[in-house]
């Protein structure tokens, strides 16, 4: 074996490798720290008493400056600034106020000081060099401490507001005679001092435009509908308002009319607040109560009763046939005529019809006999007037139609002074002889006596209660010479004062009927209802305390013939009589015992003849 040994070509060189790369490693990481070492070196030592690079404040590049230099810098930038103007504006005013006069105020030695620190605030150096690293390579500005007096500001705003501010107004309107006169509202504006403010502190502090809008708030009138109401009054004065009507023929009636002048007089202006939103409405009223009276004074004339329906009874078929149709009956409604008058007061409808409340008759024309218990006559009563004269006839006759074919409920009072009406001429009556206190006269409606006696005697028959009736001063003649009834059935009446009345007490309607019979000088009134089984005995009359009837009085006139006379009452005997009627039921057992007294005074003929007739004396 050789002296040298041999080895592997490869083995050698992969040692000396193994060795050599980290040492190069080591190598050159220290050369790169010693690098970077005189780098921060160097930096530190150029920026010692300097602002790092990339520190701004205010808008302005600091860094490289010494605190003194950037103060100065900061300085003489906000110098140029504080002639800065801020504009307030509010539509085409505008207010221009420099900072200065805002009171802007500088700290640029703040500023400087800030901005030296920035990458200086570390209690490490390390932390300071990648604090550095990081303003270099980001930037970073400093808050410039800017103050101003807002008091100062404050002041301006407030001054701008006074000048500015406005209440709202209300719109309001006002009649003068039939005109309506308007005076327009107004919105108020207040400026909103905090907000605009606001709005310049954000301007001066953060850059904002230089143009700031006051702000207003808006104030709407409390009173919002002032041409509403105006109109509503205007359509109130715009013509007159007229009542218009028809009789019960659909004649017309009226017309009334409320004329402008009127209605100026009734308007009525008032406020009405809203509960929920508090806002404030004019409401335009008409005070239509005042045609209350009017309206009630003219619904006296307007009235018109119901008329029930007028019957006859037919014996043969026991129905009922009408003779006069019935009539409905009407009353003005006030109330509803005048609430149609305002809804007219502020329309363009001017014409009000009156408002009638309507009564239906209890009597119509289609009542048939069965409803109301009618099945064939009950009572009769006749009396006769044998040698009236024509107008004593005529009255006898008007006055007995007053009552054909009336209808008296169960339970009414029969009044002939109801049913006659007003003794008037215009009623149809003619003058004939009346007794009137101690003498016969002419006057209205002599012969109606003759009727209510005849009333009388047939609810005497029908055992009907008497309620009122009274009896003739003196024994009248008509009612004894050929009446087989004879003295003391009679029943006076004289309106209003007198009358004859008698008491329906059965459970069935009475229907009465009446006929003139000239050919026997007779009235007769008839009573159908339903039978009650009650009988009725007549006794007397009894004549007591009996004298003399007085001498015959002639009386003058000229329309009499000489030779001639009319006798114009007849003589009678005075006498106090008693007639009493007992009512019997259907078995004959008494209901009732009742005397009907009568007290006649002692009474003389009167005799009309010639003027030249030896009898006058």
């Amino acid at each position: 074996m050789s002296q040298y040994e041999t080895y592997s070509d490869d083995s050698p060189l992969a040692s000396v490798w193994l060795i050599r790369i980290p040492i190069l490693l080591f190598s050159g990481s220290v050369l790169l720290m010693l690098l970077l070492v005189a780098f921060v070196a160097v930096f530190q030592i150029q920026y010692q008493g300097r602002i790092f690079p990339n520190v701004s404040a205010y808008g302005i590049d600091l860094g490289g400056m010494t605190e003194a230099e950037a103060q100065a810098a900061l300085l003489d930038a906000f110098t140029q600034d504080q002639d800065r103007t801020f504009t307030l504006r509010d539509g085409e005013q505008t207010w221009m106020f420099t900072s200065a006069e805002l009171g802007v105020r500088f700290d640029p030695s703040r500023s400087a000081r800030d901005a030296f620190a920035v990458g200086r605030g570390g209690s490490m150096p390390i932390a300071n060099v990648f604090d550095q690293l990081m303003v270099w390579l980001n930037g970073e500005s400093v808050t410039p401490l800017i103050t101003y007096d807002q008091t100062v500001a404050l002041d301006k705003i407030n001054r701008i507001a006074e000048s500015l501010n406005r209440f709202p107004t209300d719109g309001a309107f006002q009649i003068i005679g039939t005109d309506v006169v308007i005076t327009p509202g107004e919105s108020g504006r207040t400026v909103a001092v905090m907000t605009t403010l606001e709005r310049l502190d954000n301007a001066i502090l953060n850059g904002g435009g230089s143009v700031i809008d006051v702000a207003i708030e808006e104030t709407s009138p409390t009173v919002t509908n002032v041409e509403e109401a105006a109109a509503r009054a205007r359509m109130a004065l715009s013509a007159p308002v007229t009542l218009i009507a028809t009789d019960v023929q659909g004649s017309p009636l009226g017309p009334w009319t409320a004329t402008v002048e009127q209605i100026a007089q009734l308007l009525r202006i008032s406020t009405v607040r809203d509960d929920a939103t508090g806002a404030l409405s004019y409401e335009v009223s008409v005070n239509t109560g005042a045609f209350a009276p009017y309206l009630e004074e003219l619904a006296r004339g307007l009235i018109v009763p119901e008329e029930n329906g007028r019957f006859h009874f037919n014996d043969e078929t026991h129905q009922l046939e009408l003779i006069e149709r019935a009539q409905n009956g009407r009353t003005l409604n006030v109330a509803e005529t005048i609430a149609s008058m305002e809804d007219a007061i502020f329309s363009t409808n001017r014409i009000v019809p009156l408002a009638f409340d309507y009564h239906l008759p209890a009597y119509h024309d289609n009542v048939t006999a069965a409803e109301l218990g009618i099945t064939q006559m009950v009572a009769s009563g006749t009396s006769y007037f044998s040698g009236s004269t024509q107008s004593r006839l005529t009255n006898i006759t008007v006055a007995a139609a007053r009552f054909d074919g009336i209808i008296i409920a169960p339970g009414d009072i029969f009044s002939f002074n109801r049913y006659v009406g007003q003794i008037t001429a215009e009623e149809g009556y003619v003058q004939s002889a009346v007794i009137f206190g101690d003498r016969t006269i002419q006057g209205d409606g002599g012969g109606v006596c003759q009727v209510s006696t005849t009333a009388f005697r047939a609810a005497f028959y029908g055992g009907f209660p008497i309620v009122e009736r009274y009896a003739h001063s003196y024994r009248v003649g008509y009612y004894e010479h050929g009446d087989p009834e004879g003295v003391g059935l009679d029943a006076a009446i004289f309106t209003p004062d007198l009358d004859f009345r008698f008491l329906n007490d059965t459970p069935y309607h009475l229907l009465i009927e009446t006929s003139i019979y000239p050919e026997r000088s007779a009235i007769e009134f008839r009573f159908y209802s339903t039978p009650t089984g009650r009988q009725v005995i007549k006794e007397g009359p009894e004549l007591v305390d009996i004298r003399p009837a007085l001498p015959t009085i002639y009386e003058a006139n000229s329309e009499i013939p000489l030779g001639q006379e009319r006798w114009v009452d007849f003589a009678a005997e005075g006498a106090y009589v008693e007639v009493t009627r007992i009512i019997l039921d259907a078995n004959g057992n008494q209901l009732d015992r009742e005397i009907f007294a009568s007290q006649y005074q002692p009474w003389g003929a009167r005799v009309q003849v010639n003027p030249a007739d030896s009898r006058l004396g």
